[in-house]
C-alpha cells in the first residue's frame, strides 16, 4: 500500500510539473505576427504555378491577428453580414500565420469564388486546379473538411493542432518547401 500511494504522490506531481510547464510555455511564447515562412514561400509557388496555367489567383487573406479573428467571427452575429467563419481569436490557422485565403482574379482585376469557371479553357474547374497545386505543395483544403466547407481556405498546420498551437508550439522554419 506504501509503494502504491507512493507511486500516486509521484504521478499527481508530475502531472502538475506538466501543466505548469504548459502554461509558462504558453504565456512565454510570443504569438506570431506574420505568415510562416514556410507557408509564404508556398503561397508565391502557389501563385507562380497556377498562373502558368493560365489562372490567375490572388490571396485574400493571409496572417490574422486574434483581434481581426474576432472582428470576423461578429460579422454575421453581432455585427451586419454573412457568417464567414466559426472560428473566434486564437482559434483559427490564420492566427498563428499558417494559412491563406484565394479567390480566383479576373482580367478586368474582379475577384471571384466560382468553383465552376474555366478561364483557361482546358475543360476543369480553375479552382479545383489551384487546390490540386495547392494540396501538390502541402496545403491542406477547407473544402475537404466533413463540417463547414471553407472552399477559399488553404492551411498547413506542421501536424500541429489548434490547442499545441495555443500552447505554444511552433512549426520549424526550415522545413524544405517542395
Amino acid at each position: 500500500m506504501k509503494i502504491f500511494k507512493s507511486i500516486l504522490f509521484l504521478a499527481i506531481l508530475a502531472s502538475i510539473f506538466y501543466l505548469i510547464t504548459l502554461e509558462w510555455k504558453k504565456r512565454n511564447t510570443p504569438l506570431p505576427t506574420e505568415l510562416h515562412p514556410i507557408v509564404a514561400e508556398n503561397r508565391d509557388l502557389l501563385i507562380q504555378k497556377a498562373s502558368e496555367k493560365g489562372i490567375n489567383i490572388v490571396i485574400t487573406d493571409d496572417f490574422r491577428s486574434a483581434a481581426e479573428q474576432d472582428r470576423l467571427y461578429e460579422q454575421g452575429r453581432s455585427r451586419e453580414g454573412t457568417i464567414v467563419t466559426h472560428v473566434e481569436g486564437g482559434e483559427s490557422y490564420h492566427n498563428y500565420g499558417l494559412a491563406i485565403d484565394f479567390a480566383l482574379k479576373l482580367d478586368d482585376d474582379s475577384v471571384v469564388w466560382d468553383l465552376e469557371r474555366d478561364d483557361n479553357g482546358n475543360g476543369q474547374s480553375d479552382w479545383m486546379e489551384v487546390v490540386a497545386i495547392a494540396k501538390d505543395l502541402g496545403f491542406e483544403w477547407g473544402g475537404d473538411w466533413a463540417g463547414f466547407k471553407d472552399y477559399p481556405h488553404l492551411e498547413m498546420d506542421f501536424g500541429l493542432s489548434i490547442r499545441e498551437l495555443r500552447y505554444g508550439e511552433r512549426p520549424p522554419n526550415n522545413k524544405k518547401v517542395q
